[in-house]
């Protein structure tokens, strides 16, 4: 089995492309929505991050905001909650992709935004890069409900630029054109893999 990493910036369509996948019946793990059941009611990741973060949980689940707030800006407590996460989420990681093997599955898509940047090209045999100019980029990210410029500024900053990762990539998919010419380009592409 041939597993496909994906990735992009904040912004630029990953989960667009993502969702064309699956309906190439190309199964995907989706990390964001992973971490998402593990901190939310009764995930595995809700008891030791309030044991890290004391106050950021209620009700038995993560509460994102006062833990977002807790830890942007500050290097160190970024790293002790990514020492919490990153673990589970690769297990999870790993239990998605053994189910695909059994299933006979040819490709599989591993949706990771900081692919690169926790060195999860290592994990997967070919990455997709899903990018779009940086105009079309902020844009798209300041419509988003509760986004501001300078959280945007801080959530870039801890990304990858995106010329940098369009240069490490297996194949770029360009997603400021059209949606159309963007899901013609996934479908040339999981075309190809399953016909070598």
């Amino acid at each position: 089995m041939k597993v496909l990493g994906l990735t992009g910036g904040i912004g630029m369509g990953k989960s667009t492309a993502a969702n064309t996948f699956r309906r190439l019946h190309v199964p995907v793990f989706d990390a964001d929505a992973a971490v998402h059941r593990l901190q939310g009611r009764g995930g595995a990741a809700v008891r030791p991050i309030e044991a890290a973060f004391p106050g950021t949980t209620r009700d038995g689940r993560v509460d994102r905001e006062a833990l977002r707030a807790r830890v942007l800006g500050d290097p160190a407590a970024l790293k002790r909650l990514e020492a919490i996460v990153h673990p589970l989420v690769r297990r999870a990681e790993r239990a998605f992709l053994a189910a695909a093997r059994r299933r006979g599955e040819r490709l599989a898509v591993l949706d990771i935004p900081l692919l690169f940047e926790t060195g999860g090209e290592r994990r997967v045999d070919e990455v997709i890069v899903v990018t779009a100019p940086a105009a079309v980029q902020r844009a798209r990210v300041l419509r988003r409900r509760g986004m501001t410029p300078e959280r945007l500024d801080a959530i870039l900053a801890r990304q990858m630029p995106d010329a940098l990762k369009r240069r490490k990539a297996d194949h770029l998919v360009q997603t400021g054109l059209s949606r159309h010419a963007a899901q013609r380009h996934i479908r040339a592409i999981v075309r190809g893999l399953r016909d070598a």
